[in-house]
C-alpha cells in the first residue's frame, strides 16, 4: 500500500512539473527587448514557474522545468536555433539552482533573496564566459559568419550579454520576492505533502 503512495506521488510530482514547464513556456512567450541593448536579448518571466518547482520539490526540479520549458520550446519552434536554446536552458540552471541550493539549506526570505542575488551573479558571470568562448563562436560557425574577432565576442559581451543578464535576474527577483513572501505557507504546505 505504501509503495502505491508512493509511486501516486511520484507521478504527481511529474505532472506538476511537467505543468510547471509548459506554464514557462507561456511565459517565455511573452517577452520584451530593453531599448539600450541588442533586440535578440529579451526579458521573460519563463524561470518563475522553474524557482517555484525548485522551492517546492529540489533543486533539480528547477532544471526539470527548465529543461521541460526548453524541449517544448524545441518542438513549438521546428529547433531553428539550437544553440539560443541550450543558452537559455544553462542560463536558467545557474539562476534558479542557487536560489534553491540556499532556500533548502536555510529556508525563509533571506535565503531566497541571497539566492536570487548569487544565481544573478553566477547566470551574469556564467552567461558571460560561455558567450565568449563557446556560445558566440558556435553561432557564428551556425549561421556561417566564420570566425569572430575578439573584439567583437567582448563587445558583445560586455554590451550585451553581461548587463543583460544582471538586469534580467534584478527584474525577475522583483518579481518573484513578493510573489514568494505571498506564497510561502503554500509552498511549505506543497512541501509537507511530498516528504
Amino acid at each position: 500500500m505504501r509503495n502505491n503512495s508512493k509511486q501516486s506521488s511520484n507521478l504527481l510530482k511529474l505532472i506538476i512539473l511537467a505543468l510547471l514547464g509548459t506554464i514557462s513556456l507561456l511565459l517565455f512567450f511573452l517577452n520584451f527587448p530593453l531599448p539600450f541593448l541588442p533586440p535578440y536579448l529579451k526579458i521573460d518571466f519563463s524561470d518563475v514557474p522553474a524557482l517555484m518547482a525548485s522551492l517546492i520539490f529540489s533543486p533539480l526540479a528547477g532544471v526539470v522545468v527548465v529543461a521541460v520549458k526548453n524541449l517544448l520550446y524545441l518542438a513549438v519552434s521546428g529547433a531553428g536555433d539550437p544553440i539560443g536554446v541550450a543558452a537559455n536552458f544553462l542560463a536558467g540552471v545557474m539562476f534558479v539552482g542557487p536560489v534553491s541550493i540556499l532556500y533548502h539549506k536555510y529556508k525563509g526570505v533571506k535565503s531566497v533573496v541571497s539566492g536570487l542575488v548569487t544565481g544573478t551573479l553566477i547566470m551574469a558571470v556564467g552567461m558571460s564566459v560561455l558567450n565568449y568562448f563557446v556560445i558566440l563562436p558556435a553561432y557564428g560557425w551556425f549561421m556561417g559568419w566564420g570566425e569572430m574577432t575578439m573584439q567583437v565576442k567582448w563587445t558583445a559581451v560586455l554590451a550585451g550579454v553581461l548587463p543583460f543578464n544582471i538586469i534580467k535576474g534584478i527584474i525577475v527577483a522583483l518579481l518573484f520576492v513578493p510573489l514568494f513572501i505571498k506564497m510561502h505557507s503554500w509552498i511549505k504546505q506543497q512541501q509537507a505533502k511530498f516528504i
